[in-house]
């Protein structure tokens, strides 16, 4: 991986730990997301306008569907990994979403893409398994926060590989403009959920006057973490980017056990540390 791909996903790996501890503070629901998702657009427009004042843009039908896909995909993640963290604390669901998430776009990589990693990558698989089993604990089923935590953790990690590889094959084989892809993330979730807003307007309004700057700051967190990571995806292969820019996961794991005062929080963050150790590997392999 190169100095200028790493750097992007280094900062994108702490815009994308900083917004999961914003959402997690607010308790956010499914208007809280919503209205994300609009500030997100309403940010991403006009940089979308200047890119196709300047650039030739694909609007064909195949390109459109990959959008629409990628949007789904990306709503059906926030929406678990919000209910995971109503159900569970940061310190748990953060790193197994996210140590989950290189494991499979990995094994994904390797089956669509023909990508090969070498030994040190399926050491590192291992040590990203030994790291979960350390986070939740063997008896796992004596807590059910942690129960919770690895179940939502594992399945948003599951839609993170869907939409890391699929926006891979949206931006280097169809030549997708990342931009595009990210706006269109943010943009096209907001028209379906409309007439469900507008049943819940009391709540989108106390949304809005409780949690304003929340919004606003995770409205510029997200795109703008997932942007660099599609234009490191560019230059870089999947089992490179996928798993770098987990390096979030120690600073999730950081705020979750000093800024929320969850519990464990020694235990867990040796288990970071070793999901982290097991993505480090995971890149060099």
């Amino acid at each position: 991986m190169s100095v200028y791909a790493l750097l992007l996903v280094i900062a994108a790996a702490v815009l994308h730990a900083a917004w999961n501890l914003i959402t997690k503070q607010v308790n956010g629901k499914l208007p809280f997301f919503w209205l994300v998702s609009v500030a997100s657009s309403v940010v991403c427009l006009p940089f979308f306008f200047v890119q196709a004042a300047h650039e030739q843009l694909n609007w064909t039908l195949p390109v459109m569907g990959l959008a629409l896909v990628s949007a789904i995909l990306h709503l059906l993640y926030f929406v678990l990994l919000q209910t995971g963290y109503r159900k569970a604390d940061l310190s748990v669901v953060y790193p197994v979403a996210r140590g989950a998430g290189p494991l499979f776009s990995v094994a994904g990589a390797m089956l669509l893409f023909s990508e090969r990693p070498g030994l040190l990558a399926l050491t590192g698989v291992c040590l990203i398994i030994a790291g979960v089993i350390v986070m939740t604990g063997l008896k796992v089923t004596k807590n059910a926060r942690i129960v919770a935590g690895l179940q939502y953790g594992l399945l948003t990690g599951l839609f993170i590989a869907a939409y890391t590889l699929w926006d891979r094959t949206a931006v280097v084989d169809y030549h997708v403009s990342p931009l595009f892809i990210t706006f269109a993330s943010m943009l096209l979730p907001l028209v379906p959920l409309i007439p469900v807003m507008a049943r819940k307007r009391e709540e989108v309004k106390r949304e809005i006057i409780q949690h304003w700057k929340q919004i606003i700051a995770v409205a510029v967190f997200q795109p703008v973490s997932y942007l660099l990571v599609l234009i490191a995806l560019k230059t870089t292969p999947v089992s490179y980017v996928a798993p770098a820019r987990e390096l979030s996961i120690v600073v999730g794991v950081f705020f979750g056990a000093n800024l929320l005062k969850e519990d464990d929080a020694r235990k867990r963050i040796i288990a970071a540390i070793v999901i982290l150790a097991g993505i480090v590997l995971l890149a060099l392999g």
